[in-house]
């Protein structure tokens, strides 16, 4: 038992990270990660003993959300409007940064799950390609071409060039 808590306990903040730059929302964010903690605490006996505690957690994580993203989008969305103050409702921003925050989170949005996750693993958790690729349960191969396509993307998306004109971009790290 202690062991567990010991290498689950430091790993809770990248989780939460990780789960509000999924779900973009606190509190739902906070369930996911409770979630993700349970099903870990209650299945701790079926994790491999030499496999690594980070990589396991955050595939629960990723699982849970997945699952969670396609049951809203059955669903569809919902915001109850008593929860939001009114002044929220009335006044946009006015500072810079938060027209660039707001840009940066459209165009995160706007990228297919897959790519989205891949970028936020690697550029945010900062988990190597491979990590990221059992995390994924995915190739490392296409963790880097889903990486490139998504950075790709982001950049045109704030940018606000055509898909036809090739972004500069910084290079790839080398896997080994």
């Amino acid at each position: 038992m202690m062991d567990m808590m010991r290498l689950i306990e430091p790993l809770i903040p990248a989780l939460r990270r990780y789960a509000h730059a999924l779900l973009r929302n606190p509190t739902d964010a906070d369930d996911l990660v409770q979630d993700c903690l349970e099903r870990a605490v209650t299945r701790w006996h079926q994790r491999q003993a030499d496999g690594d505690a980070r990589t396991w957690l955050f595939a629960i994580l990723h699982n849970l959300a997945v699952t969670q993203m396609r049951q809203r989008a059955r669903r569809g969305a919902h915001m109850p409007i008593e929860d939001i103050a009114e002044a929220n409702l009335a006044v946009a921003p006015t500072q810079e940064s938060g027209l660039r925050h707001r840009d940066l989170m459209t165009a995160l949005d706007a990228l297919p799950e897959e790519q989205r996750s891949v970028l936020l693993l690697v550029t945010v958790e900062g988990l190597s390609y491979a990590e990221t690729a059992d995390i994924l349960a995915i190739p490392t191969g296409t963790v880097m071409s889903r990486l490139s396509r998504a950075r790709d993307r982001m950049i045109q998306s704030m940018d606000g060039t055509e898909a036809s004109v090739p972004a500069k971009r910084p290079l790839l790290r080398r896997v080994k």
